[in-house]
């Protein structure tokens, strides 16, 4: 059995954790805390999570590597669009949330702005609602100009794209930011966050959520 390593609250971690359960793969969640200290970069020498560890020595790293081997080792049921314009798009949809959102949004980078380069609060706020608020802009741009409007990003059931959005959008409102400018998202998220394939893969699904508020407040990667 597969074993996917990461922690309760890596968005990329639940991204695969929607794929996995969508596509209905067994796997086993190794948090990346239970791991010897040193093991985990041993493993994954990149150091960020998630990894999933296939097997025969392979660990892939990087969420967009694993979705790409999950999706074309067990193809069926597809997490893209039948449709190659489509795929296209569902791909790129998912591109701008992994490149041009988390990756300038994401905990270390927040940290680094403030402990090294000594931004003030309000400044990393800025940071954050400026990157936020020109991805979420485009993403609902970008639903709002499909020549077919669906229940769920790209058709009528959830995907690629949409296993990217909601875990971007939790993160959104964790992080203070309003997401009511984007009524077509929301509409997706609704779809989304009743379905089974979601529901166990968010961060409070996970044995490894800490039982306090204080908890919650340690590293995330």
């Amino acid at each position: 059995m597969m074993r996917l390593i990461s922690r309760w609250q890596n968005s990329a971690g639940e991204r695969v954790r929607i794929a996995l359960n969508l596509k209905g793969i067994a796997y086993r969640y190794v948090p990346v805390s239970s791991l010897e200290p040193g093991e985990y970069r041993r493993l994954n020498p990149q150091g960020l999570l998630p990894a999933l560890d296939i097997g025969g020595g392979h660990v892939v790293p990087q969420s967009s590597a694993i979705l790409s081997y999950v999706e074309e080792t067990y193809p069926d049921p597809s997490l893209l669009p039948e449709d190659p314009a489509l795929r296209a798009e569902a791909r790129g949809f998912a591109a701008h949330i992994a490149s041009e959102m988390h990756a300038l949004t994401v905990q270390r980078v927040r940290h680094f702005l403030r402990d090294d380069l000594g931004a003030g609060e309000a400044e990393v706020k800025r940071w954050l609602v400026h990157w936020l608020s020109r991805g979420f802009t485009a993403l609902e741009e970008t639903l709002a100009q499909r020549q077919s409007p669906s229940p769920f990003c790209f058709g009528d059931r959830p995907g690629w794209a949409d296993l990217h959005l909601i875990p971007q959008m939790s993160n959104a409102r964790r992080l203070g930011h309003d997401l009511t400018p984007y009524p077509l998202l929301l509409a997706v998220e609704q779809q989304c966050v009743t379905l089974e394939a979601f529901r166990t893969a968010r961060p409070e699904a996970q044995p490894d959520f800490p039982e306090t508020d204080g908890q919650a407040e340690t590293a995330s990667y």
